[in-house]
């Protein structure tokens, strides 16, 4: 339990004052034209996700609909944020582009969603009765899922998958595979014959000891003296090492091969696809426009994979294209005149890129190829509904983003970050959208409560939610999300962080419906109380705040300093 603090409410500027008051830092917090604005007009955005696969039970028959969005209502969430295309790439509803969600397997249940079920069009209905604003969700780049890997379209389709820079490592011509292997313990030995052949290598890749045949297994399961052994199985590989004498030295050299991510043995959850394929974005686009024509909805929203899949993504030859169309000239040297590999002797293991002269270039470039496809897509909604909201969600630890391309601040945002060049924060996508959500999933919710815990204070929903705060720089609204995960049997620490994020953003956004919020239906009703409208529906609010926002710039008043306090990389992803 952490601490309680009694505050005087007069001190702090609280969002619900008659939750337990907490101490915030208020002229930081309380800082932006946003803030002002939303807290004149007493709008706060109370935002309740609802994922594709994870809440498939509860939303696949009309009944269990009407049930549940009457409950959304009565606790006092203003938004539904209803995600129709999961990472796997089908969609709940019925769809010209996309296969339909039918079943979703898990290690405890299988869950059905009739063939013939459209949720989508139950869940509109039923937020305008109960007059919920409904926004859609989707994930962009992902059409395949690890646990299912025979099923996405980017299964399918291989040529949509995005491909990544990797490396071949070879020592001396010898490539490292099944039959020639780096170690760092002979516990993870392959199976030794006869024939095999292994040495011991130093921190600097000197042949310390050597092994015939089997005798390598024999060792107890720990490092060696150098901490590595390169272990050749049979074969040419065996014959190469065993012609090797103590006291020299192996040099390791590295070519660089592109792999398809569906390829890759340990690739991550989503199978994402390639930003640049033409095919990838324009059923994108077709799917938003199926659903803003066809639904009668508030908005739409791109889920976290609106990004790269890593640094090392995308190397495609139609990304190269694209690269050098940007440049003007050819890559002499692709890929290392953007990055090259950097790996840890002895061991071999991949450590940190080395950038090349190219890579605040390619940094940049693969910014603006993202926030094109956003300023495509918000076109693509408007043009059919101009009154429709477009937004996105992502993590709100932004130093992670120019490894994934994905830089959803101000275009203006001046904040003391290496990559952020003038040319960078030109790619600032923020103010495109109609409002942002950023995932400020910490457990700690304020920076006194850090404090008194010992643990650092960007670990804090406070800390995240004043950086999304200024670096969305009142281009939108942002709304600070939290994660529901984080609070089972700790509904004091639920109502400490309700303060810090819609005191620091101008709303909260609540992930997810499947995190056992049952218990949690009476703590959103006492916070709840007293109703007030999301700042994305109130008419001509978002228009205001730029009004404002383009008379403080024009005045030449500068801001503040951008406070970047250390968080945790990953938050919010």
């Amino acid at each position: 339990m952490i601490p309680q603090v009694a505050v005087p409410a007069a001190q702090t500027a609280l969002p619900f004052p008659h939750l337990p008051a907490v101490l915030l830092d208020e002229p930081n917090t309380g800082y932006g034209l946003a803030q002002a604005l939303c807290r004149e007009q007493k709008a706060q955005g109370r935002l309740l996700w609802v994922d594709a696969t994870a809440n498939i039970d509860r939303v696949n028959t009309a009944p269990k609909i009407q049930a549940l969005v009457a409950k959304i209502k009565s606790v006092g969430f203003n938004t539904v944020v209803f995600d129709v295309k999961p990472i796997l790439g089908e969609t709940l509803y019925p769809s010209k582009f996309a296969p339909k969600l039918t079943e979703w397997v898990r290690p405890w249940a299988t869950y059905k969603l009739p063939a013939d079920f459209d949720p989508l069009k139950v869940m509109s209905a039923e937020c305008r009765k109960q007059g919920l604003s409904l926004i859609i969700a989707f994930n962009a780049f992902s059409e395949g899922h690890r646990e299912f890997p025979k099923k996405g379209l980017a299964v399918e389709r291989p040529q949509w998958q995005t491909v990544l820079y990797e490396n071949t490592v070879a020592v001396e011509g010898n490539t490292l595979g099944e039959s020639l292997q780096m170690l760092t313990e002979t516990s993870k030995l392959p199976k030794l014959t006869a024939e095999s052949f292994s040495v011991a290598l130093d921190k600097d890749g000197k042949l310390v000891a050597l092994f015939d045949g089997t005798s390598l297994a024999a060792l107890a399961p720990k490092p060696g003296e150098s901490g590595a052994f390169l272990v050749a199985v049979g074969g040419k590989e065996a014959a190469w090492l065993r012609a090797k004498k103590l006291g020299e030295t192996l040099v390791p050299t590295l070519t660089p091969r592109f792999v398809k991510l569906g390829d890759m043995p340990q690739r991550q959850v989503p199978l994402m696809t390639n930003p640049h394929h033409p095919d990838v974005r324009q059923r994108l686009l077709e799917i938003l426009a199926e659903v803003a024509q066809g639904y009668d909805i508030d908005g739409v929203i791109f889920d976290d994979r609106l990004r790269y899949a890593a640094l090392n993504a995308d190397f495609s030859d139609v990304a190269r294209q694209d690269f050098e169309k940007a440049l003007g000239k050819p890559v002499e040297s692709w890929p290392q005149d953007i990055f090259r590999w950097e790996v840890a002797w002895p061991d071999l293991s991949r450590r940190w890129p080395v950038p090349g002269p190219l890579y605040e270039q390619w940094l940049t470039f693969r910014a603006q190829t993202l926030k094109n496809f956003v300023a495509d897509a918000a076109k693509t909604v408007k043009a059919i509904k101009p009154q429709l909201s477009f937004a996105t969600y992502v993590g709100s630890w932004y130093p992670d983003y120019p490894e994934l391309g994905a830089n959803w601040a101000a275009d203006d945002l001046q904040a003391g970050l290496h990559f952020l060049s003038d040319s960078y924060r030109s790619a600032g996508w923020a103010g495109i959208t109609d409002f942002m959500v950023t995932g400020c999933y910490y457990k700690i919710p304020t920076l006194r409560d850090a404090l008194a815990l010992g643990r650092s204070i960007g670990d804090t929903v406070e800390a995240a939610g004043q950086f999304s705060n200024r670096a969305v720089g009142d281009a939108t609204f942002v709304y600070a999300g939290i994660s529901l995960e984080h609070y089972k049997n700790r509904p004091e620490e639920l109502k400490r962080t309700l303060q810090a994020a819609c005191a620091t953003t101008q709303g909260i956004m609540c992930f997810d419906l499947s995190h056992d919020i049952e218990p949690l239906w009476p703590l959103f009703t006492e916070a709840f109380k007293v109703s007030a409208p999301a700042p994305h529906t109130v008419p001509g609010l978002l228009t205001e705040l730029r009004h404002r926002r383009a008379e403080k710039k024009a005045s030449g008043k500068p801001d503040p300093p951008v406070i970047l306090y250390r968080g945790t990389s990953g938050t919010g992803f």
